[in-house]
C-alpha cells in the first residue's frame, strides 16, 4: 500500500469530462466494486483456513483432541466475531473522513481503533486463559476432550490482542479502499500457520497445545504486517501514534451498537440451531449441511457489502466536503473584483498565516468519483446478481451438493429439499448484506442495533413453534425452518434495512 492515503475513487476523472460519459463512468464504478470485493472475498475465504489447518492436523493426534478442538474453536471464533465491530466502525469512520479529504483524522481514526483493539484482545486474553475451564464445562465437555478444549484455548489466548487488531487494521485499510492488502497477509498468515503448527504439534511434540500456540503467533505476525502500511502512512503525515483516550472512548462508541447487532444475530443463528436440534439428529445433520454451504456463499455476498462499506463511506465525506465548499463559497463576501488573486489581497494577507487557506489535510476539498445514489444502486444491483447466480447453482447442484459432507442417505434426503429454500432466497440475502454494508458504511451502527433486534420479534416464536414440531415435525420440519430462517428472518432484515437505505437519514 501507498503512504499516500488518497482514496483510489478519487483518482478517476470527472464522468462528464473529454472522453467519458455515463457509460464509461458506470463501468469505472464496476471495476471500483469488483477491484475491492474480489480481494475482499479471498481474505475472507482465507480466514477460515485456520479452522481447517488446525482441524487437519489435530485429527491425526486422535478423537479426544479433535473434539477438543471443535469445541474450543467455536467458543474461541464465538469471542472474536463479538469483536468484529472494530472492523466495521474502523471502515467507516476512515472512509468517510478520508472521502471528505481529512487525512490526518482518516489516520488517526485507525491508530486510535487499533489501540483499541489492542487493549481489548488484553483483556479478552486474560479472561480466557482464566475462564476457559468454566466456559468448557458450560458446554458439557468432561474428561479428555474438556481438557482438550482447555489446553488449546489458553495456548491460544495470546493471540487474542493480534486478531483483534487485524479486525481494526483490516478495517482502516478497507476505509482507504485497500482490500488487496489483507488479502496477501490473509493468506500469508494461513501458509504460516501450516508451518507453525506442523513444527510445534509434530517437530517439539506440544500436541495441541502447539495448534493453538501456532496459530496465535500467525494471527499475531498478521497483525504486526497489517499495521505496518497504516503506521507508515500516520508518521508521514504527522499524525501522533501514541494511544488516545478520546480517540479510543469515540472508536468504542462508534462500535457498541454493531456489536449489539453481532450479538443480535448470533441470538438468532443460535435459535435456529436449537431448534433443529429439537427435530432429531437427521435433522440436526441436515441442518450442519445446509448451513455450511450458506455459510460459505455468504462469503462472496459479505466481500460485495465490504466494497459498498468502504465506497459508500467515501462518498459520504466527498459529499460533506461538496456541501462544506459550497457553503463557504456563498458565506464569503462579493468581491468587486471577478478574478480575486492572493495578489490583490495585498501585501499583509501574503504574510498573515491565518488568512491562508487551511492545510489541506484538515480541509475537506471536493473530489470527483461516484455519488452516494450510484454506489447504493450499483452496490445493490451487484449483491442481488451474485445472489442470483448463486441460488441457481445451488438450486441446480442441491441433488449432489450433501454428498461432500455426509454418505448417509437420510441426511442427504433431509438437506436436499432444505437446501433449495436456501437456494431461493439467494437474492434476497445479497440484498441484506448489501443493505447491511451501505449503512455500516454511512456509521448508522445505532439504527442497525435496533433493527437487528426487532427481527428477532417475529423470527423466534416461529423457531419456538417448528421445535415443537409444528406444522409438522422431523425432515419435513427442517424445510418449515429454513423457510422461516431463509425467508422470515431474512426478509423482515431485509424490509429494515431496506427502508432505511431509501431514505435520507443516514446521510448526514
Amino acid at each position: 500500500m501507498s503512504d499516500s492515503p488518497a482514496p483510489a475513487a478519487n483518482t478517476s476523472p470527472p464522468a462528464d469530462s473529454g472522453g467519458t460519459g455515463p457509460q464509461a463512468a458506470s463501468a469505472d464504478l464496476n471495476r471500483q466494486i469488483l477491484s475491492l470485493a474480489v480481494p475482499a472475498l479471498g481474505a475472507l475465504v482465507a480466514e477460515p483456513l485456520f479452522v481447517l489447518i488446525d482441524s487437519a492436523m489435530v485429527g491425526h493426534l486422535g478423537a479426544a483432541s479433535l473434539a477438543g478442538l471443535s469445541l474450543a474453536s467455536t467458543l474461541l471464533t464465538t469471542i472474536v466475531g463479538l469483536f468484529v465491530f472494530l472492523a466495521y466502525a474502523t471502515t467507516a469512520t476512515t472512509a468517510r473522513r478520508f472521502g471528505a479529504g481529512n487525512r490526518v483524522g482518516g489516520l488517526q481514526a485507525g491508530v486510535d481503533g487499533a489501540w483499541l483493539a489492542g487493549l481489548l484482545g488484553l483483556v479478552a486474553a486474560v479472561l480466557l486463559a482464566v475462564g476457559a475451564p468454566w466456559a468448557v464445562d458450560v458446554m458439557g465437555a468432561e474428561g479428555p476432550v474438556a481438557d482438550a478444549a482447555v489446553t488449546y484455548l489458553r495456548a491460544s489466548a495470546p493471540g487474542l490482542p493480534g486478531m483483534l487488531v487485524v479486525y481494526a487494521a483490516t478495517g482502516t485499510l478497507r476505509g482507504l479502499l485497500d482490500t488487496r492488502t489483507p488479502f496477501v497477509v490473509a493468506t500469508a498468515g494461513a501458509v504460516g500457520n501450516v508451518a507453525l503448527n506442523a513444527t510445534l504439534l509434530y517437530g517439539v511434540g506440544m500436541g495441541i497445545a502447539g495448534s493453538g500456540l501456532g496459530t496465535a503467533i500467525a494471527q499475531t505476525a498478521m497483525a504486526v504486517a497489517l499495521l505496518w502500511p497504516v503506521v507508515r502512512a500516520a508518521r508521514a503525515a504527522d499524525v501522533p501514534l501514541s494511544p488516545r483516550a478520546a480517540g479510543m472512548r469515540a472508536s468504542l462508541g462508534s462500535g457498541a451498537p454493531l456489536l449489539v447487532r453481532t450479538v443480535s444475530l448470533r441470538a438468532a443463528i443460535l435459535a435456529t440451531v436449537w431448534a433443529a436440534t429439537a427435530l432429531g439428529a437427521t435433522a440436526l445433520a441436515a441442518h450442519q449441511v445446509v448451513n455450511s454451504l450458506w455459510n460459505f456463499t455468504a462469503f462472496a455476498l459479505d466481500a460485495l457489502a465490504i466494497a459498498a462499506q468502504a465506497l459508500v463511506g467515501t462518498a459520504l465525506g466527498r459529499a460533506e466536503a461538496e456541501r462544506a465548499a459550497r457553503v463557504s463559497a456563498e458565506q464569503a463576501p462579493a468581491s468587486a473584483n471577478p478574478c480575486p488573486s492572493r495578489a490583490a489581497a495585498g501585501p499583509a494577507a501574503r504574510r498573515d498565516p491565518s488568512s491562508a487557506p487551511p492545510p489541506e489535510s484538515t480541509v475537506p476539498v471536493p473530489h470527483d468519483g461516484p455519488t452516494v445514489d450510484a454506489v447504493l444502486r450499483r452496490c445493490l444491483a451487484w449483491g442481488v446478481a451474485a445472489g442470483a447466480v448463486i441460488g441457481v447453482m445451488l438450486a441446480g447442484a442441491s441433488p449432489w451438493l450433501p454428498y461432500l459432507f455426509t454418505s448417509e442417505a437420510a441426511v442427504v434426503v433431509a438437506a436436499r429439499p432444505a437446501l433449495l429454500v436456501a437456494a431461493t432466497a439467494m437474492p434476497l440475502a445479497g440484498a441484506v448484506f448489501l443493505f447491511d454494508g451501505v449503512l455500516m458504511g454511512a456509521g448508522d451502527g445505532r439504527y442497525l442495533a435496533w433493527a437487528q433486534m426487532a427481527t428477532l420479534v417475529p423470527y423466534l416464536p416461529l423457531a419456538v413453534l417448528v421445535a415443537r414440531c409444528w406444522p409438522t415435525s422431523g425432515m419435513a420440519g427442517l424445510v418449515w425452518l429454513w423457510v422461516a430462517f431463509a425467508w422470515v428472518f431474512m426478509g423482515v432484515r431485509a424490509l429494515v434495512t431496506g427502508l432505511r437505505a431509501r431514505s435520507d437519514a443516514w446521510r448526514h
